[in-house]
């Protein structure tokens, strides 16, 4: 029986963290959006993010995780697959038999129009979310 590599069991902590209702981690969230706004000069509010208990809101769970994990979900992004992807694709209502389908679409839209790597994650979750529709409504 295979064991769960670490980057597995470190995406799957990474999504119970936020999908919990009782773990909050509103300081990281802070630094992460306080860093990715300088960079990208987004007028998004972490605090529009954040419960006042410091929880994510369900509304912006795709959008922290792609925030806070830039990096990897890119390699995710450009192979199609592993386990940041299928946490967004999760968060987004990919049904779970159309995740390997979803992957290769958002590969394919990587290829093709892709908004670069210094992008807002906003843009990141609009090119990911209207992949995902299609999953969502027509299978």
């Amino acid at each position: 029986m295979r064991t769960p590599s670490t980057s597995a069991r470190l995406a799957l902590a990474l999504l119970t963290l936020i999908l919990s209702s009782g773990c909050s981690f509103k300081a990281t969230l802070d630094q992460t959006m306080d860093t990715t706004s300088n960079v990208t000069g987004t007028t998004s509010s972490v605090h529009s993010w954040v419960s006042e208990d410091g929880l994510v809101k369900p509304d912006y769970k795709a959008l922290a995780l792609i925030a806070a994990s830039r990096e990897n979900m890119e390699q995710n992004i450009a192979a199609g697959s592993g386990e940041y992807l299928t946490a967004v694709g999760t968060l987004l209502g990919v049904p779970e038999p159309h995740r390997a389908d979803f992957g290769a679409a958002v590969q394919r839209r990587y290829a093709q129009e892709w908004p670069g790597s210094h992008a807002a994650p906003e843009q990141w979750l609009a090119q990911l979310h209207e992949t995902a529709q299609s999953y969502r409504l027509s299978h």
